[in-house]
């Protein structure tokens, strides 16, 4: 079963300049990634290159739900 630190590693590994935080349990997760990479992207595009890393993990079920928060720098500060 994926934990909270799986997917982070994953996604990590996706965003390399990224700042990312997973909580959440079972197969119910939500995470905020900051990203230079959604520079110019819009949320549904951004959410697109997430769900790509994590799409063998959504298939197989491990992750059935997964809310995001997808920021660039600029937006949080």
């Amino acid at each position: 079963m994926i934990n909270n630190s799986t997917i982070k590693e994953i996604l990590g590994h996706r965003f390399k300049d990224a700042q990312i935080e997973v909580s959440g349990s079972e197969s119910k997760f939500e995470a905020r990634i900051i990203s230079s990479e959604f520079e110019s992207l819009k949320t549904i595009d951004r959410h697109k290159l997430v769900y790509q890393s994590l799409d063998s993990y959504i298939k197989s079920g491990e992750i059935h739900a997964i809310s995001l928060k997808t920021l660039t720098p600029n937006e949080v500060s």
